[in-house]
């Protein structure tokens, strides 16, 4: 049995499908034991859905605009902040 150490370090390989098939199928049999690997797996794989999706990061209208601004005051006028 491959130990969760080992599924951890090789968990970004396998999410990015560059895992060898021996190390695929050894993550596969632990992770249908290992109820916290499992949620490191989840966790991890729910994560880079969420940040690979633009459209849940939209920012608002005029947002670009107000950073700068407030960006723009903390550089010329650092101690007003």
């Amino acid at each position: 049995m491959v130990s969760c150490k080992t599924i951890v370090a090789n968990l970004s390989e396998y999410l990015d499908g560059d895992a060898s098939p021996e190390m695929r199928q050894k993550i596969e049999k632990h992770l249908r034991s290992c109820h916290r690997c499992t949620a490191v797996y989840d966790s991890t794989r729910k994560m880079l859905v969420i940040t690979g999706d633009e459209r849940v990061f939209e920012l608002p209208a005029g947002f670009s605009e107000r950073l700068h601004g407030f960006l723009e005051k903390l550089i010329t006028n650092p101690e007003a902040n």
